[in-house]
C-alpha cells in the first residue's frame, strides 16, 4: 500500500504562492507569503511556529474563511481562488468538503452530543431524522456512549471527542484542527491523534493541525515549520518504535 505522502494519493489541498496581508503602507503586515504546499489524501500533517507566524491565518485561509491578497488555491479538486474566490457559495463549500476543529470544543451548551453533531448535518440540507442517525452511528464510531450528555457533562477528551464527530459529520475530504490537543492532557491528546489518523486513512481525507504540542509531533505524517509567514522547513519526524 503506498504511504499517506504518496504522489499517487489524489491531491485535497493544492496551494500556490498564496500571501495576505493586512493593512497597507506603514501599516502593513505580511501574515503569509508565497506560501506553497499540497496535502494528499490520507495525510496528516502538522504546522508549527512561533505565535504569531501565520500558522491559524494559513487554516483560515484553506478553511475559506480569509481570502487571500494573491495566490492560487485548489480543494478537494476544484480550483477555488485564483487571484478572487471563484465561487460564491462559501458557506456550502465549508459545510460540505471542510472539516474544522478547535482549541475548545464549541459545542452548543443547549445540545447534548447527538444533537450537536445531528446539527451540523441539517445545516447542510439533511433530514432531520436521517442526521439523528448517523450523529448515534458517529459517536459508536469513537467509542462514545454517553450520547445524550450535554457539554457540561462531559471531560475534555470526551467533548473533543463530539467535536471531532461534528467536524467529519459530512464526510469532509479536508480537516483543519487548530491547536485540538492543548487543553488535554498527553493520553487524551494522543487519543485525539489516533482519531485524527483514522479519519485521514479511512475517509481518505487529508488533515490539517496547528499545534505547539511537541508530544503529538512524531504523530504527523509531515511537519512543516513556519516563520513570518513563510515555510521555513518541512521535515518526515521519526517515529517511535514500540516497546517490545
Amino acid at each position: 500500500m503506498d504511504s499517506p505522502a504518496s504522489p499517487d494519493r489524489l491531491p485535497r489541498v493544492e496551494l500556490a504562492a498564496i500571501s495576505k496581508h493586512f493593512g497597507q503602507g506603514d501599516t502593513r503586515v505580511d501574515a503569509l507569503v508565497d506560501v506553497a504546499l499540497t496535502v494528499r489524501a490520507g495525510e496528516v500533517v502538522g504546522l508549527r511556529g512561533p505565535s504569531g507566524c501565520g500558522k491559524s491565518t494559513l487554516l483560515n485561509v484553506i478553511g475559506c474563511v480569509t481570502e487571500p491578497s494573491s495566490g492560487w488555491m485548489r480543494l478537494d479538486g476544484e480550483p477555488v481562488y485564483d487571484g478572487r474566490f471563484l465561487r460564491r457559495d462559501l458557506r456550502r463549500l465549508r459545510l460540505t468538503r471542510i472539516g474544522f476543529i478547535f482549541q475548545t470544543h464549541n459545542l452548543l451548551p443547549f445540545l447534548n452530543a447527538t444533537e450537536n453533531i445531528a446539527a451540523a448535518m441539517e445545516l447542510a440540507g439533511m433530514g432531520h431524522a436521517e442526521a439523528r442517525e448517523r450523529a448515534r452511528a458517529l459517536l459508536a464510531y469513537f467509542d462514545m456512549r454517553q450520547m445524550r450528555a450535554y457539554p457540561s457533562e462531559l471531560s475534555g477528551g470526551m467533548a473533543q471527542r463530539v467535536a471531532i464527530a461534528r467536524a467529519i459529520a459530512n464526510e469532509p475530504h479536508i480537516i483543519l484542527a487548530d491547536e485540538p490537543t492543548a487543553p488535554l492532557d498527553s493520553a487524551h491528546a494522543q487519543g485525539v491523534m489516533n482519531l485524527l489518523e483514522r479519519i485521514a486513512r479511512e475517509q481518505e481525507a487529508a488533515v490539517l493541525v496547528v499545534t505547539h504540542d511537541e508530544s503529538i509531533f512524531h504523530r504527523f505524517d509531515r511537519l512543516i515549520s513556519m516563520h513570518d509567514g513563510r515555510i521555513e522547513a518541512e521535515e518526515v519526524p521519526t517515529h517511535p518504535v514500540p516497546a517490545a
